[in-house]
């Protein structure tokens, strides 16, 4: 039976590196037998979490918008990866908006996230990963899928600036397929 896995682009750049990279990740769990679905967010209308705690009754959000269709991706998938850009010494708003939208689900099905292996891809300016803030977006990835009892498969990142930088890497290419192939066994 094949594996679905869900990859979360955070890029509002559609050719972005970071999205490059995610999908060198589809193309490697596609060539080990995966499903794999990607969610280009910026092309989404997602709302902010507004802390109003209904799904803590209900189990549902009660903010419709495209989130309701990526509730059920992530109900149905065995391995999720998020990608993203390093924005402001952080991920995208894009992908923490989806993320902090993640509440209504995780108290729906409080065990969502265990044990699920999670991959994270992403692409920084600077060529250091703490000046450039990418160590950021590790650790609050570290800390919150710690907290959900997911398993982080892999990291990939590296000092990608410019549009096109990710195909002068094919080490970087070729770590972000590898994940992809991880993911799908």
């Amino acid at each position: 039976m094949s594996r679905n896995i869900l990859i979360f682009k955070g890029s509002p750049r559609e050719k972005g590196n970071s999205n490059v990279l995610a999908e060198m990740v589809a193309e490697g769990a596609r060539q080990a037998g995966a499903q794999v679905e990607t969610i280009l967010l910026q092309n989404l209308s997602i709302r902010p979490c507004d802390g109003c705690d209904f799904c803590l009754e209900t189990g549902a959000c009660v903010i419709k918008d495209d989130m309701q269709a990526i509730y059920r991706k992530m109900l149905a998938a065995d391995a999720l990866v998020l990608a993203s850009p390093i924005y402001w010494f952080t991920y995208s708003a894009q992908l923490k908006t989806c993320i902090d939208r993640w509440y209504a689900v995780w108290n729906f099905k409080k065990d969502l996230f265990k044990g699920k292996p999670v991959g994270i891809v992403l692409s920084y300016g600077d060529d250091d990963l703490y000046s450039s803030g990418g160590i950021n977006a590790i650790h609050s990835f570290e800390s919150m899928l710690r907290y959900l009892q997911a398993d982080i498969a892999s990291i990939v990142h590296g000092c990608l600036s410019d549009i096109g930088d990710a195909q002068k890497h094919p080490d970087l290419l070729e770590k972000a397929r590898q994940l992809g192939m991880k993911l799908a066994k």
